[in-house]
């Protein structure tokens, strides 16, 4: 049988209904639309929950039992997810679109480097020197510094072809968007940008960088997308067939 067991608020401010199904727990995440005429449900791969949308004027008390009624729909879908990949010895992880096998060198001296291997599947190895217990951290800070990296040096040129001044680059690591621009010209990306082919990251980078001069995406804004990108349409694709799949991995093993 399926109860309730707590509601509450989430990290982004919205209400939380979390269920039991099957021995499960499942978190919903419930979010208010004004533009909603009934409810719908989705399962957000990167949280690894479900979000219930729900027209503004409905009751809680109708979203928790549309939710009840859904709970094995909402079961099934988050467990066919792909499973989560830890950054450890013998996984496979993506480096500027290029899987690498990851390994762990303790008897080396160094942090985190690049090989090319015969004894690996992907011929090409992230080695990490250390204790065992280290290897999550450090894997992750070598692939924030190779984004940052990256990620300047894509700014730095699109802000130069339009006249601009350089501006800093900050690294997040959000699971509904991979680029920020503010008001007042602050710019951030996601880290794991730097798992995915360079003409992607390099795409992020126009896009954000498009939007000190257009802060909307109105085909003014597009257009100045693309002069910088030409490969806008192109990464688009990619982020949209595979950018989810990006968050699969660092999940401590």
């Amino acid at each position: 049988m399926l109860r309730l067991l707590r509601d509450g608020p989430s990290r982004d401010g919205s209400s939380l209904i979390t269920l039991e199904h099957a021995g499960e727990t499942i978190v919903v995440a419930l979010r208010r639309a004004t533009t909603a005429r009934r409810f719908t449900l989705r399962v957000r791969f990167a949280a690894r929950d479900a979000v219930l949308t729900m027209p503004s004027r409905a009751s809680l008390r109708d979203a928790r039992a549309f939710a009840e009624r859904h709970a094995a729909w909402i079961a099934t879908r988050l467990n066919r997810l792909p499973a989560t990949i830890p950054f450890a010895h013998g996984s496979i992880v993506p480096l500027r679109g290029v899987d690498h096998a990851l390994l762990h060198v303790p008897q080396r001296r160094g942090t985190v480097w690049t090989e090319q291997r015969d004894d690996v599947a992907t011929r090409v190895a992230l080695c990490v020197a250390g204790q065992a217990e280290h290897v999550h951290r450090r894997v992750q800070d070598h692939l924030k510094r190779e984004a940052r990296r990256d990620l300047e040096s894509a700014v730095a040129r699109h802000t130069s072809t339009l006249g601009l001044s350089p501006r800093g680059v900050g690294l997040r690591d959000p699971v509904s968007r991979w680029g920020s621009c503010s008001s007042t010209g602050s710019l951030n990306f996601s880290w794991r940008l730097i798992m995915a082919p360079p003409y992607v990251l390099d795409y992020l980078a126009a896009h954000e960088v498009a939007h000190l001069m257009h802060l909307d995406h109105s085909p003014r804004f597009w257009a100045l997308a693309r002069r910088l990108c030409p490969d806008t349409d192109r990464a688009e694709t990619w982020l949209s067939t595979h950018g989810s799949h990006l968050h699969k991995y660092g999940a401590k093993g």
